[in-house]
C-alpha cells in the first residue's frame, strides 16, 4: 500500500541557480508492505517537471527499509524538508540507515 506524506514545489530561487525555468514538484510517499514477519515500510519519491503541457515525471522507490513506522516517518519528514530527489533517493536512505546504526552502536 501507498499513502501521500506530504510535498513541495522546488522554490524559483534554487531552480534558477540550476538554470531551469519550469515548475518542478516533489511528492513523497510511505510504502507499506505486509509479509508473515510483519510490516515492512519504504520511500518513494516522485518528481513532476512541468515543462510543456505534458508533464515529465521521474519516479524513485526503495521499499523494505524498515519495520518501524516512525523511522520511516523521521525519513519522510527529513527528505521533504531536504528536497530530495528520486535519483538520489536509494542513496540518502542508505546514508541514514547508516547514520542511525552508527548512533545506536
Amino acid at each position: 500500500m501507498r499513502s501521500f506524506y506530504g510535498g513541495t514545489y522546488i522554490g524559483k530561487e534554487v531552480l534558477a541557480r540550476n538554470h531551469i525555468y519550469h515548475p518542478v514538484r516533489l511528492e513523497y510517499y510511505k510504502i507499506e508492505t505486509e509479509e508473515n514477519v510483519g510490516t515492512f515500510y519504504g520511500i518513494e519519491v516522485v518528481k513532476t517537471e512541468y515543462k510543456t503541457d505534458e508533464p515529465e515525471v521521474e519516479t524513485g522507490k526503495v521499499e523494505h527499509v524498515t519495520m518501524e513506522e516512525t523511522e520511516i516517518d523521521d525519513m519522510l519528514e527529513k527528505f521533504k524538508a531536504g528536497t530530495v530527489m528520486p535519483n538520489v533517493l536509494e542513496e540518502m536512505v542508505e546514508e541514514q540507515i547508516q547514520t542511525q546504526k552508527e548512533l545506536c552502536c
